[in-house]
């Protein structure tokens, strides 16, 4: 298991949004419950997102409705961008992009019924045609590229993408896939991780390590403006008699095989901040622990 240029074929794609605030002198990000019965990460707090599909790849969403940045975006690249924004309005109930007539109060009755009926398939290329919205591509900025590891139920390349919250719009769950929204500070998301109470997936704990080098929102959009994809990184999934452990491209181990001492792991979990390389996943959570001495 290594990281790859490309995904292999049987994987997703799928697109994460990382939406930030500043909320009086801390940066803050949107983190949402996956409903218990969902089949990847049930009850994990996330970032709103999901697979990439078929309708994200009309080209009147891409190109001739988009602003200016589309053009600008490599082809393959583009459904990326329409799945994160269609994503984060069913799932958060925030549009990035401009709504010609917001005046009418017609986006608050579409997000009401987004939460009490649902939304119909194809309504943002129905947004885009006859309600003269613009899909905000220039409000995404990349952050990191991800494969689900072998042997995970559901395995996904996902783009992540950071935006910063639209002024006058409020986030909020829609109650099917997701029951909890949460504006929390990195650290304190970690810290709940920690403590059993705000179970985060890996890739989200991995994420909120990252944005701890930022202090605030001017810090992180002056980075995010220099900002690529990188690699896609690929993480190792090694099953344990006690759960399983998730070891990243940058451990040490990574391409080595070596055996682990599931009944020390309890003991080696990873304090905040010190960065980790690996997440042991036991009764439920996901924690980072420590690199076991050999």
């Amino acid at each position: 298991m290594r990281e790859r240029d490309s995904a292999p074929e049987m994987v997703r794609p799928a697109s994460t949004v990382i939406l930030v605030r500043q909320h009086e002198e801390a940066l803050q990000v949107y983190l949402l419950k996956r409903n218990p019965r969902s089949g990847f990460f049930p009850g994990n707090y996330v970032f709103p997102g999901g697979g990439v599909g078929s309708l994200d790849h009309d080209p009147d969403l891409r190109r001739s409705h988009a602003d200016g940045t589309a053009g600008k975006i490599a082809e393959s690249i583009l459904p990326y961008y329409v799945s994160a924004i269609r994503e984060t309005f069913e799932e958060a109930g925030v549009f990035l992009g401009t709504t010609g007539e917001s005046g009418s109060g017609w986006f608050e009755n579409a997000n009401n019924d987004r939460v009490s009926n649902g939304l119909p398939k194809g309504w943002l290329r129905d947004w885009v045609l006859n309600r003269c919205c613009l899909p905000g591509f220039s409000l995404l900025f990349p952050w990191s590229h991800w494969i689900t590891p072998e042997g995970m139920p559901r395995r996904f390349d996902t783009r992540f993408f950071v935006a910063f919250m639209p002024p006058g719009q409020v986030c909020s769950p829609d109650n099917r896939e997701t029951v909890h929204g949460i504006w929390m500070r990195p650290e304190e998301a970690l810290i709940g991780n920690l403590q059993g109470e705000i179970p985060l997936s890996p890739p989200t704990l991995v994420t909120l390590q990252q944005l701890l080098s930022y202090k605030d929102l001017d810090h992180l959009e002056a980075a995010v403006k220099e900002r690529d994809w990188g690699k896609p990184k690929l993480p190792r999934l090694i099953k344990l008699s006690n759960g399983a452990m998730i070891v990243e491209p940058w451990d040490p181990m990574y391409d080595r095989e070596f055996e682990v001492d599931a009944d020390r792991l309890g003991s080696a979990l990873v304090p905040l901040p010190e960065p980790f390389s690996r997440i042991w996943f036991h009764e439920g959570l996901w924690r980072p622990v420590r690199v076991q001495d050999a």
